[in-house]
């Protein structure tokens, strides 16, 4: 049976995956994502309700821990004098400040937190997306927007995590956040670094690297 299309790759080769109380969680045999259907996501309003929960506290070295697992291969890449874009940086925004104590200059944008259209018009030498990508409800565009931001020779650095061949996920963790509604795998990051022609580098079970030519 037939579902929408994909929100990653626009195939309408998916199908029904997992059911619970909740949502319905479809599967794209193209990419492998794994997504929550529109009618079963929740409204802006509710979305912005439940990040208002959080408390991301720079000064928090346990979370400063949990974003080094993005910051410390990333860091060991980036020029001295690379500028960077933390997308998707939330109320209490982290790994943008870790970046900028090693001297990189940082420009932040959230939709909800710091909405500011002008460091979407200009371009940059990585861009980071740490705990944002499982929240997008159109991934391509998104990705397709962060990519066009990337000058030359740039990384763009993802923190999700990924789905596992043979997991259990009808009792997932990961899953049970309201507001994550993509579950992309390996399968699906290769996918998307053939459509931008990019290099992919995974680190463990939820840091990312595209790097553009």
């Amino acid at each position: 049976m037939k579902f929408l299309l994909c929100p990653l790759c626009h195939s309408d080769d998916n199908q029904l995956y997992c059911r619970d109380v909740r949502r319905d969680y479809l599967h794209c045999r193209c990419c492998d994502l794994v997504f929550v259907p529109p009618a079963d996501q929740l409204s802006p309003v509710a979305e912005k309700a439940q990040y208002d929960l959080h408390c991301n506290d720079p000064a928090d070295e346990r979370y400063r821990a949990f974003l080094g697992r993005l910051f410390e291969p990333l860091r060991l890449l980036l020029p001295a004098t690379a500028c960077g874009l933390d997308y998707g940086s939330g109320p209490g925004p982290t790994l943008s400040s870790m970046l900028a104590e090693c001297g990189h200059a940082m420009a932040l944008y959230d939709p909800f937190y710091a909405p500011d259209p002008t460091v979407l018009r200009r371009t940059y030498d990585f861009i980071t997306c740490t705990e944002v990508a499982e929240h997008f409800r159109q991934p391509l565009e998104e990705f397709e927007r962060l990519w066009s931001l990337l000058r030359p020779g740039g990384i763009l650095g993802l923190m999700t995590r990924l789905r596992e061949a043979g997991q259990d996920f009808a009792g997932w963790y990961y899953k049970k956040d309201p507001t994550h509604i993509c579950f992309y795998s390996r399968t699906s990051f290769a996918w998307l670094a053939r459509q931008f022609g990019a290099r992919l580098e995974l680190h463990g079970a939820d840091v990312i690297l595209l790097h553009r030519p």
